[in-house]
């Protein structure tokens, strides 16, 4: 039997890596409380927090999200 071909995945599309992160309950739930007012999820809110983090402790890489 002939091997499979394997589809291929650019870059851009590539699954994004993932952490896993503890809080401590009080900041958990502060958290969720932002995500729900903002409508989004707690994974979006840590992410829209450390490019902000990032972006402040190093200026030159404030634009590492549109790449």
């Amino acid at each position: 039997m002939p091997a499979k071909k394997r589809a291929t995945v650019k870059a851009k599309d590539a699954p994004m890596p993932r952490a896993s992160v503890s809080f401590p309950r009080e900041l958990y739930e502060t958290l969720e409380d932002l995500a729900i007012r903002k409508k989004v999820s707690i994974a979006w809110v840590v992410r829209d927090a450390v490019e902000k983090y990032v972006a402040d402790q190093w200026p030159l890489f404030r634009n590492l999200k549109g790449s």
